[in-house]
C-alpha cells in the first residue's frame, strides 16, 4: 500500500482546495480589486459625464463620453450664483484654519500623553478613547449651545459682574472653527507615534540645552512630517466636505460654506442635474488632488503608526 492510500480522507480534500486557492488566489484578487475600482470611480465618472452634457441632454444615459460635450454648465454656476466664489472662499478658509490649528494641537497634545507625566494622564486619556465611541451628533447641541447663547441665557450674573456662558459666535466663520480645532482621533495618532519616538533625539537636544518646548518643535515636529501631513489631509478633507455643522451655526447666504451652498443650489436647480454636478465637482477636485499628492505619506503613516503599542 503507497503513503497516500494511508491518508484520511479529510486531509486529502484539504490539499486539494489549497493547491485550487493557490492557483486563483491571484487572479481573484486582481478581479476584486477592478470591481471595487470601478465601484468607487464610477460616480466620479457619471458626476463628470453630465456636467459636461448640454442641458437639452441631460436626461439622456450616461454610458459614454458626451457628444457634443460643453462647459456651459460650469460657466452657468459662476453666473447663476454671485456668491459660489465666495462660497469657495469661506470653504477653504475655514479648511486651512481649521487644518493648521488641528494638527499643532494634536500634535501637542499627542506628544504630552506620550512623553509627559502630570496628573490624571491615564484618566484624561481614557475619557479621550470613549469619546472616539460617541456619536458627533449625541454632542451636536452642546456644541452649538457653547458656540452660541450659551447654557444660560443672558450668562451667570454675580452682582454687577455677568460671565458670558457661550462664545455668541453663531453665523460666523469662527462659530464653525473653534468646536474642530482639537480631535481626539488626531490626538491619539500623534500620541501612538510618539510613544515608538526615539528618546535618544530628545535626550541629545537636551544635552545641547534645548528646552522642552525647543526639543518639540525644533527636533519632534520635523520627523514627525509623514504623520502631521496624514492628519493635515483628514483634517482637511473633513472640514471641506463638513455639512452638518455649518448648516447649524451659519445663517447669512454670504457666510455658507460650498456645501451648504450647493444645497441651496440644488433647491434653485432641483431639475438641471448638468447644472448642478458641475457645481459639485468644485466641491470634489481638491480633495482629489490633495490625496494624489499627499497619497504616499498617508500610506506611510498608516503602516507605521497602526501597529504602535504603549
Amino acid at each position: 500500500m503507497t503513503a497516500l492510500s494511508n491518508t484520511p480522507p479529510e486531509k486529502t480534500i484539504n490539499t486539494r482546495i489549497l493547491a485550487v486557492w493557490g492557483r486563483v488566489k491571484t487572479p481573484f484578487y486582481y478581479a476584486m480589486l477592478v470591481f471595487w475600482g470601478i465601484v468607487c470611480l464610477a460616480p466620479l465618472y457619471y458626476t463628470l459625464v453630465f456636467s459636461l452634457k448640454p442641458i437639452e441632454n441631460a436626461y439622456t444615459p450616461p454610458l459614454g463620453w458626451p457628444t457634443p460635450f460643453t462647459f456651459d454648465n460650469y460657466l452657468t454656476v459662476f453666473k447663476s450664483f454671485d456668491l459660489f466664489p465666495r462660497w469657495l472662499y469661506n470653504s477653504a478658509f475655514i479648511a486651512i484654519v481649521v487644518t493648521v490649528l488641528r494638527v499643532l494641537f494634536c500634535a501637542m497634545a499627542g506628544y504630552a500623553f506620550a512623553r509627559i507625566e502630570f496628573p490624571f494622564k491615564n484618566f484624561l486619556f481614557t475619557a479621550l478613547l470613549i469619546s472616539m465611541m460617541m456619536p458627533g451628533v449625541v454632542t451636536l447641541i452642546p456644541s452649538f449651545l457653547v458656540i452660541g447663547p450659551g447654557f444660560i441665557k443672558g450668562g451667570i450674573h454675580l452682582g454687577s459682574l455677568t460671565i458670558p456662558t457661550g462664545f455668541h459666535l453663531l453665523d460666523s466663520p469662527g462659530g464653525v472653527i473653534l468646536p474642530s480645532v482639537v480631535d481626539a482621533f488626531g490626538v491619539f495618532m500623534m500620541t501612538q507615534f510618539y510613544k515608538s519616538f526615539p528618546k535618544e533625539l530628545e535626550e541629545a537636544a537636551e544635552m545641547d540645552g534645548s528646552g522642552r518646548w525647543g526639543t518639540f518643535f525644533r527636533v519632534v515636529l520635523p520627523i514627525s512630517q509623514t504623520q502631521l501631513l496624514t492628519l493635515a489631509l483628514l483634517t482637511f478633507q473633513g472640514s471641506w466636505n463638513n455639512f452638518m455643522w455649518p448648516l447649524l451655526v451659519l445663517r447669512s447666504p454670504e457666510n455658507f460654506t460650498l456645501p451648504i451652498g450647493l444645497q441651496w443650489f440644488r433647491g434653485e436647480y432641483y431639475t438641471l442635474y448638468s447644472v448642478i454636478l458641475a457645481g459639485s465637482l468644485f466641491n470634489t477636485l481638491p480633495i482629489l488632488i490633495l490625496f494624489f499628492v499627499f497619497q504616499r505619506y498617508f500610506i506611510r503613516s498608516i503602516a507605521s503608526s497602526g501597529s504602535k503599542e504603549g
